[in-house]
């Protein structure tokens, strides 16, 4: 049987910022936890919707039409297709629900691509 697991202990184990942690799996999808801090890159995943769940700080969804800010407890799903860029001003916990090999940055590659760590 898997463990429980404890997202303030699994966010305790990693610093780095915008690198997804996986820390289970429900069929088809991996739940990642990430730490972020900072803006990330415009991006839009064409194949699937993307949920952002925050556990501590303030997250901010850039969208094009305007942003939508975020909260401990709040979640946004950014459908798919749509063009977004999360960005925090302070360092922030969010759970992420995907498809498994969903890229982080969508279609926009460069430095901040990188696949899902375990944890």
């Amino acid at each position: 049987m898997p463990e429980p697991v404890n997202l303030a202990a699994a966010l305790a184990t990693f610093t780095d910022h915008w690198a997804q942690r996986k820390i289970a799996e429900v069929n088809d999808y991996e739940i990642k936890l990430a730490k972020v801090q900072g803006e990330f890159v415009w991006h839009k995943h064409d194949d699937t919707d993307e949920p952002f769940l925050v556990i501590s700080g303030r997250l901010t969804i850039q969208l094009r039409d305007g942003d939508v800010a975020l909260g401990p407890g709040e979640l946004y799903v950014v459908p798919r297709g749509v063009e977004h860029c999360p960005r925090a001003d302070e360092e922030t916990a969010i759970l992420l629900v995907e498809p498994k090999g969903t890229v982080n940055t969508g279609d926009a590659a460069g430095d901040r691509t990188v696949g899902v760590r375990e944890l």
